[in-house]
């Protein structure tokens, strides 16, 4: 039984097994067996989720758990229960408990204060580790490899901006090139961790707030929703200060190569065109398919 909180609770060697098993799914997914038979696994999501939700529920069927699912007003943590009593007793009846709170991780850290039922962060305020996992096994899947890829990423440094650095910054020679508005980037924390990974693993993790500054002969474009899952900005001017860096064809005339990608829902004529989010370079709904695969994998990790 293990936890899934941040992409730092992974080794290296963990990482890369998680997203090769998801591949690995991806290409046969009737060689998924039954693991987590007789599992009980538990969905609880305080926030509006299409793709993760549904597929760590779809998961965990197909891999023979049964699930139970709980709203945002379904546990008594609304009516004064306390985080360690409401952690006790679930660990007490479920195996597993997929939560997304997009509130600070430290609720999480306390519900897996036992030891006798796994938790996996499904969206918290400061990462979505699960994300990540979907994104490198679509990189997988794409370019049989993570190693060396260059990945330009346009948008705000939201909790899957710092994801996908968290986990890019462990593959040797990738480049992750962030490209976020003025006051809108990775908080100091996320960026320094994943630095420290890069500087031990020969990534490269940079930074920057000026979108016409972008390297060519990128592999993939990334850009996620302007307005993430239960969030809001403080400036009411936001969107202009966000407008340039919209993702655009024009990026293709010095990547034409580069796939594009994107977390979902996406909002045609804001963070993204249509012409790029429905075009031949998108990889998007994909993506959205690996989140099952990737689901499946980091529920086996965490009953092995």
């Amino acid at each position: 039984m293990r936890h899934l909180i941040s992409l730092d609770d992974l080794t290296d060697d963990d990482l890369r097994a998680i997203v090769r098993r998801a591949a690995q799914l991806a290409e046969r997914p009737r060689s998924a067996g039954t693991s987590l038979r007789g599992d009980v696994v538990g969905i609880h999501f305080r926030k509006t989720s299409t793709r993760t939700r549904t597929a760590f529920s779809a998961g965990a069927l197909r891999l023979g758990a049964q699930i139970i699912a709980y709203g945002p007003g379904d546990l008594q943590t609304n009516t004064g229960e306390t985080v360690e009593d409401t952690g006790r007793v679930l660990s007490s009846m479920l195996d597993v408990l997929v939560a997304r709170t997009a509130a600070d991780p430290a609720e999480l850290r306390t519900l897996a204060a036992q030891d006798r039922m796994a938790v996996i962060n499904a969206m918290s305020e400061d990462e979505h580790p699960t994300q990540a996992l979907a994104d490198l096994t679509t990189l997988v899947r794409r370019f049989g490899r993570v190693d060396g890829l260059r990945v330009l990423y346009l948008g705000e440094g939201n909790n899957s901006a710092a994801a996908l650095a968290l986990a890019l910054s462990r593959f040797p020679g990738a480049e992750l090139h962030l490209r976020t508005p003025p006051g809108y980037g990775l908080t100091a924390d996320v960026l320094a961790r994943a630095q420290a990974h890069a500087i031990r693993s020969g990534a490269s993790i940079v930074e920057h707030h000026d979108p016409d500054d972008v390297p060519d002969g990128v592999d993939v474009v990334y850009t996620t929703r302007w307005e993430t899952t239960g969030t809001s900005k403080p400036d009411p001017d936001w969107r202009k200060v966000f407008a340039p860096f919209q993702v655009t064809t024009q990026l293709w005339r010095t990547s034409p190569g580069a796939v594009f990608l994107h977390d979902l829902p996406a909002h045609r004529g804001e963070e993204v065109t249509a012409e790029v989010l429905d075009g031949p370079h998108s990889l998007a709904f994909a993506q959205a398919e690996n989140k099952l695969y990737s689901a499946m994998a980091a529920l086996e990790w965490c009953r092995s």
